[in-house]
């Protein structure tokens, strides 16, 4: 039935209307609007799941492919693609080679050449233990009969779908998000997802664009419900991929007493805890409030391949408190276990405090370079934007930058959204487009700011040439064919999502600074169409 829904539907076209006005059942197995359903063949080798399977890895990984097939190398191959499109922290390889190649590293006893604890070595889970109890500020310290580890947050999301859902059932996520979950949650488990849809407009109680509120959870609960949807578990990415977004400890109490009066588990995925790269910004772990509305159902995921720029190493951990929820988890955890070694080297990594209390290499050295590192990037990535007139979140977590590109969009279609995107592609850069992250508003884009300068000095040249072309068609267009609609939609000059800056309140108006106003002067500039409006032939 799933096969013949994903075969027959339109595949990613249309605007925000449109995608609300779906029902439910074809809006949760949407393939991302990466893949023509028309193109589809069905294979005679595979069951209906497992032809399944091979759309979704084909509709979402058609860049990825294109980056391995034709990766840019500053010697080798100086016309390949540049990757801003995988979230990866290409920064600190200096810093990791060094540390995990030193003496303590390389032990090899028995016990890690055998089969483990299903749950993860219990050395390793002492030590995750105290490592979140020391990051994620915990008012006492975490157990590690609490701690599961797994070979990344993506099996993570599998199991506790698995474990939480009957297939059929859904998790509530607010979008946009990392696409990936979709994945993770439908493949095995056949658990869809019910979006709460944020929107960049600031109406409501909303303070700030793209902003979850309990008002937009409890409405997505209810259309699922009203439709026949069991809606089991909440899912809350903090800080928040792709909007960056931290969310303060009375948003997140908010977030956890909504889903208790409803009786909805809560997986808190926190892979980015660390990777918050500006003082101004305050990080709130789920694991560091002092009372749980209810620690029964709720579980907290982190891993170290965000925040120690090892995305080659697989290796996630959850603390829940819930037993029953861990060795239901801790069943499947034969399928996605860590080998031995590698356990051993992540206690190393957690543990290493020195003679202090607190991590010394942690702190001292890695967590200090890393951060200034991100944050300089970021910076030069922000200044291209601002100077290219474009509209962005500006948030100091992560490693991404929510950018609104629908001013070069003529119509306001996922369509023309997925034209431009292939568009950066041809011109050998990769970004990620919004309906990856089943954003309901056509145009907008993740970049990953994560990477050396050459390369994003590179990748912004090639990102101005794609806009500027587009641009001159764009202004080409509307010459020919005037649009009357061609504004709907788009981010006002006025629109509190440009250069939106600090994470949390907003800011008052006297706060801004000179290279903001600056930027959204020269955005305002680009935007208008006065001059073209205004000729001096029009005067004379």
């Amino acid at each position: 039935q799933a096969l013949s829904e994903i075969a027959g539907m339109g595949g990613g076209g249309g605007n925000l209307q449109e995608t609300r006005a779906r029902p439910l059942t074809e809006r949760r197995i949407d393939m991302h609007g990466f893949c023509n359903p028309s193109d589809f063949q069905r294979s005679p080798y595979l069951s209906a799941r497992g032809n399944i399977a091979s759309i979704f890895r084909g509709s979402t990984e058609e860049g990825y492919k294109a980056y391995h097939a034709d990766k840019y190398d500053e010697d080798k191959n100086p016309n390949g693609i540049i990757n801003f499109g995988t979230s990866e922290n290409k920064l600190c390889f200096d810093l990791m080679s060094k540390r995990l190649t030193q003496a303590d590293m390389n032990l090899m006893e028995p016990p890690l050449l055998q089969y483990p604890d299903w749950k993860g070595h219990t050395f390793l889970r002492e030590e995750v233990a105290r490592f979140l109890t020391y990051y994620c500020k915990a008012p006492a310290p975490l157990k590690a009969e609490n701690v599961i580890v797994l070979n990344g947050c993506g099996s993570l999301f599998s199991a506790l779908a698995t474990v939480l859902c009957d297939p059929g059932e859904a998790v509530l996520i607010a979008t946009p998000f990392y696409g990936g979950i979709t994945q993770s949650v439908f493949l095995y488990g056949n658990v869809k997802l019910v979006y709460a849809y944020l929107d960049s407009k600031v109406t409501g109680t909303s303070t700030r664009p793209f902003q979850l509120t309990v008002e937009k959870l409890e409405k997505a609960l209810q259309d699922a419900r009203a439709e026949g949807v069991t809606v089991r578990a909440l899912i809350l990415l903090n800080p928040q991929n792709p909007l960056g977004d931290i969310y303060s400890l009375s948003e997140l109490r908010d977030y956890l007493e909504f889903a208790k009066r409803h009786e909805l588990h809560v997986i808190v995925d926190e892979i980015y805890m660390l990777s918050v790269f500006d003082e101004s910004a305050t990080f709130h772990s789920v694991l560091g409030m002092d009372r749980l509305p209810d620690p029964q159902r709720t579980h907290v995921m982190w891993g170290i391949t965000k925040d120690f720029a090892v995305s080659g190493i697989r290796f996630g951990t959850l603390y829940t408190e819930n037993q029953d929820v861990a060795n239901a988890v801790a069943s499947l955890c034969y399928f996605h276990g860590v080998c031995g070694p590698v356990q051993h080297k992540v206690a190393q990594l957690l543990r290493d405090r020195g003679e202090s209390v607190a991590p010394y290499w942690i702190n001292q050295v890695y967590l200090r370079a890393n951060h200034a590192r991100l944050k300089a990037a970021h910076t030069y990535v922000t200044d291209e934007l601002k100077t290219l007139g474009v509209p962005f979140l500006n948030r100091n977590a992560g490693f991404f930058v929510w950018i609104d590109f629908r001013k070069y969009l003529r119509t306001g279609t996922f369509e023309e959204e997925m034209l431009l995107w292939r568009r950066f592609l041809d011109n050998k850069v990769l970004l990620s487009c919004g309906k990856a992250f089943e954003c309901s508003e056509p145009g907008w884009f993740r970049i990953i700011f994560a990477d050396k300068t050459h390369r994003l000095q590179l990748g912004m040249q090639r990102i101005r040439k794609v806009l500027e072309e587009r641009e001159q068609e764009i202004l080409a267009e509307e010459k020919e064919q005037p649009c009357q609609s061609d504004q709907d939609g788009k981010a006002d000059s006025t629109d509190e999502v440009i250069f939106v800056s600090h994470h949390q309140e907003p800011a008052c108006a006297g706060s801004s600074n000179l290279g903001d106003l600056i930027g959204l002067l020269q955005q305002q500039m680009r935007s208008s169409d006065w001059l073209q409006k205004n000729t001096a032939e029009q005067f004379a």
